[in-house]
């Protein structure tokens, strides 16, 4: 990605936005019912950096990333539209209350949706 100061994540405030941000982010994500399911049995302490990781390369910071591909590390959850769009307004709630201005706020979110069909691996049906 690239490596200059006008990144995603130079502009957010580089990696301790980031370590705030994914905090947040899964207090949330644990919080709600319809999405927290996919954590059961996931260590949080492993996780976290991995998350941390990915949001810093996908936001342009000056690093390689080594992770999984999204599609690799997703595939096997049956993630759903509802989910992703779920786990979306968390991302940009999170990103609000850490007072990211909303322009960069829509740029997460682009971002964020680039790989939505990568993670997104199963249609539900209308009920």
């Amino acid at each position: 990605m690239n490596n200059n100061k006008n990144s995603i994540f130079n502009q957010i405030g580089g990696m301790p936005a980031v370590d705030a941000a994914v905090g947040i982010f899964y207090k949330k994500i644990l919080a709600d019912d319809r999405v927290n399911h996919f954590f059961k049995n996931v260590d949080m302490d492993e996780q976290s950096p991995k998350l941390k990781a990915f949001l810093a390369y996908a936001f342009g910071a000056p690093m390689a990333y080594t992770g999984k591909s999204m599609r690799q590390a997703h595939a096997h959850m049956r993630i759903t539209d509802n989910h992703f769009q779920v786990v979306a307004m968390h991302l940009a709630d999170t990103l609000k209350e850490l007072q990211v201005p909303d322009e960069l706020i829509q740029k997460v979110m682009y971002v964020a949706g680039s790989v939505k069909d990568q993670i997104v691996t199963q249609v539900r049906l209308a009920e």
